[in-house]
């Protein structure tokens, strides 16, 4: 139904060709934004903004608790809930819906804030081959758990001369349009506000591979070694580029709030932004993110030699910055630790906790990332749920812990299994 990222839905699907929006459509979000600042106002939503201010700034808390059901949603909030006719309105509904279900009905340490963020309409041309007549794969989230082939268009190193950088083309009139719509709507109830999410990792790698292609791109670290080193210099002065032009154009948000950021966890945050900050916001000012899940098959050695070289000068460019996603960093984290500002690790279900436990201690976040297959199938198993839960709360004792669900590309249809998982880490926090 609707391509569902981290926290937010891809409102850039919608067709932004008609902007009128009916009275029904005008009263149907109205309402909505009328129950989300309610939401917003209990006591409950200020607790979980200081637990989680506390835990990023690495103080003792309680262990906290996010569960993003991505694709998921579209098993709980079905084609037919969505009541609006026009398309732009039917994403933001979709919108207020995740976020009313989220206060009602989740119970997790999702902090629900009075804002309506409302992203720029843009449209974006990613890495390419000039000259080359391939349709490239596009980059972006398969909805309903779809797989897909990645069609390449480096077929040669030779070709990396024609390598053309992404370009993003901001439609201010519309954007505009759309912001004077907004502020009607929920005036009295919801600040409206621009906020768009340009980026999500700084990893390089995924570009690498939409380019190049898996299994010729794991040829390559041995074949054709210093075509890797090229290419990945390419794409981190592409990206500095970008970072440098989204500055410049004042285009980028604060995300020292309720931000999806890294690979798991809110950003509230109380050190940032930083006593310089004039009121536009610059990379230094806010979290960023690297990762390489695709290069899991990579060694340490070239890891540490063709990609994380890269990456470092880009996380450091940012205030703080988190690493990995569902990559183990179990041999790597030792590489990672390098980053002077690091302050988030992914701990994925391939990695070993206990390694990672030991590594991490009370001087990073440790964001584990609890297998999503449990949740998968048309009942939850309980018993097994609470067993790994428990082993991770017992390993983790003496760690900055959150327990991130996420990356669920179905809930079996029935969304008790989410609001069961999160109750039974509920319970077993409270035993600690």
């Amino acid at each position: 139904m609707f391509e569902q990222l981290n926290f937010r839905v891809n409102f850039n699907d919608a067709d932004y060709s008609d902007l009128c929006f009916s009275n029904e459509d005008k009263t149907i979000l109205k309402e909505l934004g009328k129950q989300v600042a309610e939401i917003a106002a209990r006591p409950m939503m200020a607790d979980r903004k200081q637990l989680w201010t506390d835990h990023n700034s690495l103080k003792p808390t309680r262990p906290v608790l996010l569960c993003d059901p991505e694709n998921g949603w579209n098993e709980i909030i079905l084609e037919s809930h969505i009541k609006c006719k026009n398309s732009v309105a039917r994403h933001w509904e979709d919108y207020l819906r995740k976020l009313i279900y989220w206060g009602n009905e989740i119970d997790d340490d999702c902090v629900i804030l009075p804002h309506f963020d409302l992203p720029h309409v843009y449209k974006e041309i990613q890495w390419g081959v000039k000259g080359s007549t391939k349709i490239q794969t596009s980059k972006k989230t398969s909805e309903e758990g779809k797989s897909y082939h990645i069609e390449t268009v480096l077929e040669d190193f030779s070709q990396i001369k024609d390598l053309t950088k992404p370009e993003l083309y901001v439609d201010y009139k519309t954007t505009e349009s759309l912001l004077t719509i907004a502020r009607e709507i929920f005036d009295g109830d919801l600040e409206v506000r621009l906020n768009t999410v340009w980026f999500w990792s700084f990893g390089l790698t995924d570009e690498f591979v939409f380019l190049r292609g898996m299994e010729k791109l794991m040829f390559d670290f041995y074949d054709e070694p210093e075509a890797v080193h090229q290419v990945m210099s390419l794409l981190y002065q592409g990206t500095m580029e970008r970072l440098d032009w989204l500055e410049t154009n004042n285009l980028l948000s604060l995300n020292n709030d309720n931000t999806f950021v890294g690979s798991g966890g809110l950003g509230f945050i109380d050190s940032l932004p930083p006593a310089d900050f004039t009121g536009k916001v610059r990379t230094k000012d806010m979290w960023g993110l690297a990762e390489s899940q695709v290069t899991v098959g990579v060694s340490p050695a070239m890891f540490k030699e063709y990609i994380f070289p890269y990456q470092k000068k880009l996380m450091e460019r940012f205030a703080l910055s988190c690493y990995g996603c569902c990559e183990p960093l179990d041999e790597r984290f030792d590489i990672v630790k390098a980053v002077p500002n690091l302050r988030r690790v992914s701990v994925s279900a391939w990695a070993n906790k206990q390694i990672m436990s030991d590594k991490l201690k009370h001087n990073y976040i440790y964001s584990l990332k609890p297998s999503p297959a449990p949740l998968s199938v048309p009942v939850l198993d309980q018993e097994f749920a609470r067993t790994e839960i428990k082993e991770a709360l017992k390993i983790t004792k003496n760690n900055c812990f959150e327990m991130i669900m996420k990356d669920n590309h179905t809930l079996g249809n029935n969304p008790d299994n989410l609001k069961n998982w999160v109750r039974i880490v509920r319970e077993e926090i409270e035993s600690i």
